[in-house]
């Protein structure tokens, strides 16, 4: 286990990041902890914690999923991508707006359900899995508010100056929502052992996180037909997070959480998001090898 911590870390550092990775065999508990308790700022990983709560509100019948909102262009989020990026009103169900929140990482439709739910209904719920060091301080809406008081008036050309980069708010686990490597994992095996919530909602959950469309984070280190990769990723400037699922057809199912910093302030980095999938390959290897 040693030598697998060396090869993580070096792995980091060969992409210029500092990480922190949890990874756990769902069925035995074995695991590779490499600051698996740190804390971390969650970014959009925050959106599998308001899932939850969205699905642990449903069995308690306070939502039907299939329940029609309505977005309007005068009351979203920003992103590019989603909801947020569409002009006209959108009309849709609760569950398909959670689908575009896990599937793209939507922040006006993780807008739209948080403003049914409440941040006090996700932390319920994150407090009652017993996720001590989770805890969700602002919407996405107000997280991203932050980042623009915070970068002052350069606006967005501002945040590729380290100066301003140390100032976010959005970066300090005291200031924003966080969790750490562990509570995430141990979210996630509560997800896939039916302990979140019922097992028909929780298997609603599943199918969600393995419908998120992005491979160049965690499931760029298992390029394989037969082993199925489900996940949840988060960003923020410096920030490459993801949290998932990784399942192989002989029934092995290990949980992995990967959270880094850049030094680097550029927007695109290849090779720190590629790490997240070889540090991922490198503990779920070592994992299947106990």
């Amino acid at each position: 286990m040693i030598n697998t911590l060396t090869r993580i870390r070096e792995a980091f550092d060969a992409a210029g990041v500092t990480g922190w990775l949890h990874a756990v065999d769902i069925d035995s508990g074995a695991e590779v902890n490499a600051g698996s308790d740190h804390p971390v700022v969650t970014a959009s990983v925050h959106k599998l914690c308001l899932l939850v709560a969205l699905h642990e509100l449903a069995v308690e019948g306070r939502f039907d999923l299939t329940e029609q909102a309505e977005c309007l262009p005068t009351d979203r989020s920003s992103g590019p991508i989603g909801i947020a990026a569409m002009l006209d009103p959108v009309r849709m169900s609760l569950r398909d707006a959670a689908y575009l929140m896990m599937a793209v990482s939507d922040n006006a439709a993780a807008g739209l359900l948080l403003d049914r739910i409440g941040l006090d209904a996700v932390n319920a719920t994150t407090s009652r899995l017993g996720l001590h060091h989770t805890h969700a301080t602002h919407t996405f809406r107000q997280l991203l508010a932050t980042i623009r008081e915070d970068a002052g008036p350069g606006g967005a050309q501002a945040l590729a100056d380290p100066y301003v980069i140390a100032r976010l708010r959005s970066l300090d686990p005291t200031r924003t929502n966080r969790s750490t490597p562990r509570d995430m994992t141990r979210l996630l095996s509560a997800v896939w052992r039916d302990e979140a919530c019922t097992p028909e909602h929780c298997a609603a959950i599943r199918r969600l996180l393995g419908l998120q469309v992005w491979p160049h984070r965690m499931a760029s280190g298992f390029p394989f037909d037969d082993i199925h990769v489900s996940g949840k990723t988060g960003s923020l400037p410096t920030v490459r997070n993801e949290v998932g699922v990784i399942e192989y057809p002989d029934g092995g199912r290990y949980a992995v959480a990967v959270f880094t910093r850049a030094a680097n302030t550029a927007a695109t980095l290849p090779l720190a998001d590629a790490v997240i999938g070889t540090t991922a390959r490198i503990a779920v290897d070592a994992l299947r090898t106990l």
